[in-house]
């Protein structure tokens, strides 16, 4: 599965941004799919998941301000960015994983990902 991402801008403290990530190749529905970010100087991250049954997982710092979503008809996976913050700066990326198992975060553990889109909170 390939996989593009979009929607990353500069937005100034408290806005809100929808990341967008169009899957091609193959079936998205078939994938657990998840979005890291990757601070300057710092590792890479995660910070939320959507099994393919929809369940969903979320790092404690986004936690009621960030919303990942899937559309299966769109081949696309989403994340509804709202209250954000200075650290919530960093290059964001979509991942997806075709183990049976759900529930990680580890970004060792996704085989596909997307080139990344820059999202830059400041005033």
């Amino acid at each position: 599965v390939q996989l593009v991402e979009s929607g990353g801008e500069s937005v100034q403290p408290g806005g809100s941004l929808r990341l967008s990530c169009a899957a091609s190749g193959s079936t998205a529905s078939n994938y657990h799919m998840a979005w890291f970010r990757q601070a300057s100087g710092k590792e890479r991250e995660g910070v939320a998941l959507i099994c393919k049954d929809d369940t969903t997982m979320y790092v404690n710092s986004v936690k009621g301000r960030f919303t990942i979503s899937r559309d299966n008809a769109k081949n696309s996976l989403y994340l509804e960015m709202d209250s954000l913050k200075p650290e919530d700066t960093a290059m964001y990326y979509c991942a997806a994983r075709d183990r049976s198992v759900c529930g990680t975060l580890d970004p060792r553990l996704f085989y596909f990902w997307g080139q990344g889109t820059q999202v830059t909170v400041s005033s």
